[in-house]
């Protein structure tokens, strides 16, 4: 009889977060959530902070709740990237997280770039200019009262598994995000740390996904009811773990990992760091099995989501599936803009901002909640159309299909869309893509499951419930002239 494990899949957005009980064995994955929660930065003394403890606390109610109907075989976390916590030399947290999309970094990035030229620091790690970069965030930190305290930086899944284990690591697929990372040593880069003022010793030892981190403490194992259950490195930054479970059958696709943000670009065996791709802002996340993530940012639907709860703020919420389907019924690519410019990353008015942006680009502005979000598919739709051109052009992988997973591969006017913009065929799903991910590394450390990433795939394509859409003819003609 084929071996079966239980895992629990720990997987935190940046909105929300959720414990998800992945039953596994080689036939497929069953995947039952189990505790759902929202995550929310709060300000604090005018810094925008990720309330860690409570996370905390709703990580052990999960895994007690994750945990009821049997023993685990095992734990592993994944989180957003970049954002981290600084202890003390006892080990302690000495504040809650700042949160990426606080505005800390703006008064740095160009003194850290005095210390090493943007061309330098991409030679180096590969890492698309984003400003709330690891590095940007820790110069910035220099400036703070924290930084004379502070012994060790985890990174927010490392953290936690620290918490779990008292082992401090940081996962590799995480750490590749920071821009401290050396992407052909694939360790921390003396010669950027140095730069930017960061001793050696504060960042913790690498290691790859899959790697037993340890067992949960005793006092973990009394808080939650569970015993000496093994706590797994994965793929540690969600969208690892998110494009480990494209359900893919050949090596010719291009990813969407959509949600908060979409991920957009190639799975490679070798980093692009040249110096065409650095200026086109491409980013070389390292995955799992030795894979490099080349890809771009895309604001995602953070844009759309931020609009819904200005509306409801407002007084006027409305309802995403009411949202789309009137969306749909407006004329496509009425008013198309760049959803990742800078003003569209901070929390606020987006239905104002997107309509300044479209009085500036002199298109029509949009008005109603339905022209805004038929506004925000089309541009994200054209934003993913450039990026998979120019990973395509700028890594010589040709790109036949492309593989949509996340929360994103619900939204059928999105996925639409992308293949109408694109002229490719978008197999959407699996929804859980990177919880499912997650159980995946961890089934197969565990000894579960075996064989490659894609003997993994495969599993993933036996599990995951996959709408096919194919790109309409005169619609992608049409935005051929966009």
């Amino acid at each position: 009889m084929a071996r079966a494990g239980t895992f629990a899949a720990v997987d935190l957005g940046a909105t929300s977060g959720r414990v998800i009980r992945a039953e596994v064995r080689a036939g497929g994955v069953d995947l039952q959530e189990v505790h759902r929660f929202a995550n929310e930065p709060i300000e604090d003394g005018g810094t925008l902070r990720w309330q860690v403890i409570a996370l905390w606390q709703e990580v052990l109610v999960g895994l007690r709740a994750a945990g009821a109907d049997g023993v685990l075989d095992g734990i592993g976390i994944d989180s957003w990237a970049v954002d981290y916590g600084l202890l003390d030399s006892a080990g302690r947290l000495l504040a809650d997280p700042v949160a990426y999309r606080d505005e800390r970094t703006a008064d740095v990035i160009e003194q850290v770039h005095t210390r090493i030229s943007p061309e330098d620091l991409y030679a180096i790690s590969g890492m698309q200019h984003l400003p709330f970069n690891t590095i940007y965030q820790l110069a910035a930190e220099q400036r703070g009262p924290l930084w004379d305290r502070a012994a060790r930086a985890l990174l927010l899944p490392d953290l936690l598994g620290y918490w779990l284990t008292g082992v401090q690591v940081s996962e590799l697929t995480n750490a590749s995000t920071t821009a401290l990372l050396d992407q052909r040593s694939r360790t921390w880069s003396s010669q950027l740390l140095s730069a930017v003022g960061v001793p050696g010793d504060l960042l913790a030892p690498v290691v790859e996904p899959g790697t037993l981190l340890g067992h949960l403490t005793e006092e973990v194992q009394t808080s939650t009811g569970l015993g000496s259950v093994p706590v797994y490195t994965v793929g540690s930054h969600d969208t690892a773990s998110a494009v480990l479970s494209v359900p893919a059958e050949r090596e010719d696709f291009a990813y969407i990992s959509s949600g908060t943000w979409s991920l957009v670009g190639v799975e490679l065996t070798e980093p692009v760091l040249t110096e065409d791709s650095r200026t086109a802002n491409f980013t070389n996340e390292l995955g799992v099995d030795g894979t490099v993530r080349y890809l771009r940012n895309v604001m995602g639907l953070w844009v759309l989501s931020e609009c819904q709860r200005t509306w409801a703020d407002q007084g006027h919420p409305v309802e995403l599936a009411e949202l789309l389907a009137e969306a749909e019924a407006l004329p496509a690519r009425r008013t198309l803009l760049d959803v990742d410019h800078a003003d569209f990353l901070p929390p606020g008015d987006m239905p104002a901002r997107l309509r300044a942006h479209a009085r500036a680009a002199r298109q029509p502005e949009p008005t109603s909640p339905a022209e805004h979000a038929r506004c925000i598919i089309d541009s994200l739709a054209l934003a993913y159309r450039r990026a998979i051109d120019d990973a395509a052009r700028l890594s010589g992988r040709q790109v036949a299909v492309v593989h949509v997973v996340g929360g994103g591969s619900q939204n059928s006017l999105l996925c639409q869309a992308t293949a109408d913009a694109t002229g490719l065929p978008v197999l959407a799903g699996p929804v859980e893509g990177t919880a499912l991910g997650n159980a995946l590394v961890q089934a197969r450390a565990a000894g579960v499951l075996s064989g490659d990433r894609t003997a993994l795939r495969a599993v993933a394509a036996r599990t995951a419930d996959v709408r096919t859409y194919q790109p309409d003819r005169a619609e992608h003609t049409a935005w051929q002239t966009v």
